[in-house]
């Protein structure tokens, strides 16, 4: 409880009790004047794209629903959640060999994430793509012998699909490695060291007591790191995979509407986004329990000027009268 202070000179038996102190949030006029020139803003550049006649209007309409579109986002679709599930999987493999103390597992799993994260995305995909051209057959034996279990045609192996998915899972493994690595690094070591002395395996501690707590470090990059592979789908078109960015091309390069099918990619990549976000957000708060900031709204903190406070915080008690 806060009390009203007492003037200097003064004693408290010589102080009008104070009437009840009412709070009054401050006018921020200003905020509301940048609020209005930013919406004004938006609706000029909404209304400019809207009367804009070379957008095509027509032609954006015409395609946003075409087959051959639903056809390229099936390809997008299914290539982001399989390269996502690769980097996964290896990435956290590779996570755990960096953090052993077994050095050639260290260093193995160091030499990986310095080649696929230190080379573009654009040269590992134009690689994979063109891989027959540095080995005519894939085989799989016995290396310096003779003995091969298995042998296919490097073309007929590599499809631009799973060129492409080689390219975005290996490179997505580089950087889910050291997500998932921070992960687990964040979490108390005492909280291992206690687990084994109960008794725990290893593995059961890293199951059970580790990873659901690193994975509230975990979850907000991966999800950035989803929505990332979704859009770089799109750098697959130049081995032509035929997803939703390859159909666009092959569509304006035949009608020369280059502007209005740009846009209807990017309608649909704004929409896939948009749907990827609702799943991160809950995973955070279903992750994130116990951690929450206490976010308010932006309308909300643009009335009231609030600002988010960490969970625990406790209001400020209401200025009353000293009860004394």
């Amino acid at each position: 409880m806060t009390t009203a202070s007492v003037p200097a000179g003064t004693t408290r038996s010589d102080t009008p009790p104070p009437d009840e102190l009412r709070i009054v949030p401050v006018r921020r006029w200003g905020r509301w004047v940048a609020a209005v020139a930013a919406l004004a803003a938006v609706a000029g550049l909404i209304g400019s794209l809207a009367g804009n006649a070379n957008l095509h209007w027509d032609v954006i309409g015409r395609y946003l629903f075409a087959g051959l579109i639903f056809d390229g986002l099936f390809t997008t679709l299914w290539l982001t959640a399989a390269a996502m599930a690769l980097g996964l999987v290896l990435g956290t493999l590779l996570a755990v060999m960096r953090l052993s103390t077994n050095p050639v597992l260290y260093g193995l799993s160091s030499l990986f994430v310095w080649v696929f994260r230190g080379t573009p995305l654009l040269v590992q995909i134009i690689f994979w793509g063109y891989a027959a051209a540095l080995y005519k057959k894939v085989l799989i034996g016995i290396p310096f012998t003779e003995v091969t279990f298995f042998s296919a045609d490097t073309n007929s192996l590599l499809t631009p699909a799973v060129a492409a998915l080689l390219a975005l899972g290996l490179n997505e493994a580089a950087y889910t490695s050291e997500i998932v690595r921070a992960g687990i690094q964040s979490v108390d070591p005492g909280q291992t060291e206690a687990a084994h002395s109960l008794g725990m395996r290893p593995v059961l501690t890293m199951r059970r007591i580790v990873l659901p707590q690193a994975m509230r470090v975990i979850i907000p990059p991966m999800g950035n790191e989803t929505i990332n592979m979704l859009k770089m789908t799109a750098l697959v078109s130049v081995i032509a995979a035929h997803d939703l960015m390859s159909n666009i091309q092959d569509v304006y390069a035949q009608n020369y509407q280059v502007i209005p099918m740009l846009v209807v990619a990017s309608i649909w990549y704004l929409a896939l986004v948009s749907l990827l976000s609702l799943p991160q957000a809950w995973l955070e708060r279903r992750f994130g329990r116990g951690h929450s900031t206490g976010r308010v709204s932006p309308f909300a903190r643009l009335l009231s000027g609030r600002a988010p406070r960490p969970t625990g915080a406790e209001d400020p008690a209401p200025l009353t009268k000293d009860p004394a």
